[in-house]
């Protein structure tokens, strides 16, 4: 047996090169959103991904928020989107009056399931909103088939997937109207606390830094265009700080060897559960060279063998496992907005069902934690499904 370690699901990856960028941020006296790093930050995105108009911001539940502005959700409209989502995918629109409409999922993927996205339309549905479950992107050549045939617009909650390239080995959700990201501490490129929304309408960019910046012109008079700003819509504080954007210019610079090290861990995985293929079901490798390792996941035959390895992994080798989402439409607010737990069959069987493995970066870089995790997870896999 391997030394005894101890394998947390998550830690954050440390970049060197950020102590020196935070005391640059910090010391330019220039604290709040929009200056140098953000722009920094900004341009390496556009640089290595092509992609459009792209705001940092506190959070991606900031981006879901503003981007539910953006595509004019009102009282009364309706959402189509995954019960097996975070809450801030469905509070994002519920903000703004709009209802969810929760659509099942599909199991080979965990994302929407696409064939069940038509039925659920009204002249009432105002948006599409899918995610991208575990870094693998969701099916948007169809959804977008979808969205232009009924005129719907398209936010898809990338959290998860910043970096991954979709089956046509295009940047996630490029050609979505909106996408908002997730740079939380528990993500793969990280600054604590931040997000971004990219926005390829261009008709709503300009109304975009608007909402950006609480509802102000304010970005005319840094662009030297006017003296002073004015009120002219609605709008939040929307802006990443620059010390936050000066940790995130460190990670979106080590990003090359973020994905490879977390691509070691998916590789031990890939490994261990081959020789389990026929007792449990694992995440869809079919594009392993395209998604970006932000997770790992197993769906057990019962949620009785998914929780014993859970305990039994924790217990004897303190190695932590996650059991994934609770759904949204079985969750207590879900039942209060009319929803029953077999109203999604399959979300609700597969969420009683599903683990989620630890990855982080540091764990691709060390042989030793490898070589424990190893040992720990094909030990109590023997010992579950025995």
């Amino acid at each position: 047996m391997p030394k005894p370690l101890t394998i947390p699901f998550n830690k954050p990856y440390i970049s060197t090169k950020c102590n020196d960028y935070m005391l640059k941020a910090y010391r330019s006296g220039k604290h709040c959103g929009n200056y140098d790093w953000t722009n920094k930050s900004i341009q390496l995105i556009k640089e290595k991904y092509n992609t459009s108009e792209i705001f940092l911001v506190p959070s991606c539940t900031a981006a879901l928020e503003m981007g539910a502005m953006l595509a004019g959700l009102k009282p009364g409209d309706e959402v189509i989107l995954p019960s097996y989502t975070f809450s801030s995918t469905v509070t994002s629109i519920m903000l703004f009056g709009a209802r969810p409409i929760f659509c099942d999922i599909n199991p080979s993927t965990m994302n929407i399931d696409v064939n069940q996205i038509k039925p659920l339309i009204t002249n009432k549905t105002k948006l599409l909103l899918p995610i991208d479950y575990a870094g693998v992107p969701c099916e948007l050549d169809k959804i977008k088939e979808i969205s232009n045939k009924y005129s719907i617009p398209v936010l898809v909650d990338s959290a998860q997937s910043f970096g991954s390239l979709d089956s046509n080995s295009k940047w996630c959700s490029s050609e979505a109207d909106l996408i908002a990201f997730s740079f939380h501490e528990t993500k793969n490129i990280s600054c604590g606390e931040g997000g971004a929304l990219v926005v390829n309408n261009k008709e709503w960019i300009e109304r975009a830094y608007i909402l950006q910046e609480k509802g102000t012109d304010r970005r005319n008079v840094l662009q030297g265009k006017l003296s002073k700003y004015h009120w002219v819509d609605y709008g939040s504080s929307y802006l990443l700080s620059d010390i936050l954007a000066s940790i995130l210019c460190g990670q979106l610079e080590d990003e090359k060897t973020i994905m490879s090290s977390r691509a070691n861990v998916t590789q031990l995985y890939s490994e261990i559960l081959r020789k389990f293929e026929n007792q449990v079901n694992v995440i869809d490798e079919s594009q392993k060279d395209k998604y970006n390792h932000h997770a790992y996941y197993i769906v057990f035959e019962s949620h009785q063998k998914r929780n014993y390895f859970i305990s039994l992994l924790q217990q004897d080798f303190k190695v932590s496992a996650y059991v994934g989402y609770s759904p949204l439409h079985s969750s207590p607010m879900g039942l209060k907005l009319g929803y029953k737990p077999s109203d999604l069959p399959v979300t609700q069987d597969l969420a009683n069902r599903i683990v989620r493995l630890p990855i982080y970066t540091e764990l691709g870089q060390s042989n030793n934690q490898l070589e424990y995790l190893k040992y720990a997870i094909e030990t109590t896999l023997l010992s579950v499904l025995k």
